[in-house]
């Protein structure tokens, strides 16, 4: 009966973590896709401070948790690498570049844009498989990656210009998560060691706008100066939320999931900020969404194949263990009668 319970709880189990999981990853990508209603109730002061007080705010949120979770171990030898140092200062001038355009766009009411960039993030990061680290590509992804081109090249000639504004997220995102894959650091790791080249120089910015009387943080009130600081938990809170569920969750779920956030930019930008919607943005839309199902089900479809593979070949080790075990039983009962015929 015991043993019974045991084999029941497993599934349990797993399904408990799954869930929780997808909670954490439904925080993530949730809050990310809420963030431009943050940075809107901060238009008062420029992108350019706001990004500074994201940088200045996330190192104490960074040290407080470093301290909850007592995770030191990693500063020293990391500052014993001047490679690995050298690709965290390039992850923090990428992922710079990469927040202040996007408050940017927010704040100066190109929200359908900035979230056009995060729905061909995916896209950008495929290709760079291919040029940089000499991935093979299935051939839907190499459709995914065509229908994307394409529907840069359907809004560039609507529009008469380049949708710089969503290439330049895309692009500097998917180069931010190229640079991490070389760092390898954890989410907090490496958030913390971010912010941590990040704050003297927006700290010095900060400074320099203080002494010119041009500081919003001094001169727009208690509550906006709390919404500034709010902005190191802002950025943390989605960091820490995207960890857990990465532990808990498999990648196709999770590469589901990051829709989510650009999704809500999109509602965002047409509801609340009313942004225009012509026909042929809603067309370059639809491509880039075509192509976003054709990679899902791409990602789906793979990982449901190698998940049977591994259930058949689990199936061939049992059988093939079956069989030594009964052939093993068989030949010990031919030896106990030849056993007993010579006693």
């Amino acid at each position: 009966m015991p043993r019974q319970q045991h084999r029941e709880g497993r599934p349990l189990d797993a399904r408990s973590t799954q869930r929780t999981g997808l909670a954490y990853g439904f925080a993530a990508y949730g809050m990310w896709g809420l963030l431009p209603l943050y940075w809107h109730l901060l238009d008062a002061a420029s992108p350019a401070e706001i990004m500074a007080h994201r940088m200045a705010w996330s190192l104490p949120v960074a040290l407080v948790i470093l301290a909850a979770l007592r995770r030191w171990a990693w500063v020293r030898p990391l500052l014993r690498q001047p490679r690995r140092l050298g690709l965290i200062l390039l992850s923090a001038a990428v992922i710079s570049v990469n927040w202040y355009l996007y408050i940017w766009a927010v704040n100066t009411g190109h929200v359908l844009e900035a979230s056009l960039g995060y729905f061909i993030n995916p896209l950008v990061s495929i290709a760079f498989g291919v040029l940089v680290l000499r991935e093979r590509l299935r051939p839907l992804q190499w459709a995914a990656v065509g229908i994307g081109t394409l529907a840069v090249v359907v809004m560039a000639v609507a529009y008469g210009a380049v949708p710089w504004i969503s290439l330049v997220l895309a692009f500097s995102f998917a180069t931010y998560g190229l640079v991490k894959k070389g760092i390898k650091l954890d989410g907090v790791a490496g958030f913390s060691a971010e912010t941590a080249i990040q704050f003297l120089p927006a700290l010095g910015f900060l400074l320099v706008l203080g002494g010119r009387g041009q500081s919003g943080f001094v001169n727009d009130g208690t509550g906006f100066a709390l919404l500034l600081a709010g902005c190191g938990i802002a950025t943390a809170l989605p960091l820490i939320a995207f960890g857990a569920a990465a532990v808990r969750l498999p990648l196709t779920t999770l590469g589901m999931i990051q829709y989510l956030a650009p999704t809500f930019q999109f509602v965002l930008g047409l509801v609340v900020f009313h942004e225009a919607m012509p026909p042929e943005r809603w067309a370059g839309f639809a491509l880039v969404w075509l192509a976003l199902v054709v990679l899902t089900w791409d990602a789906l479809r793979t990982a449901g194949k190698a998940r049977a593979a591994l259930a058949k070949a689990g199936t061939r080790a049992g059988e093939a263990a079956a069989g030594e075990a009964a052939a093993l039983t068989a030949g010990q009962e031919d030896i106990r009668p030849a056993q007993g015929s010579t006693a």
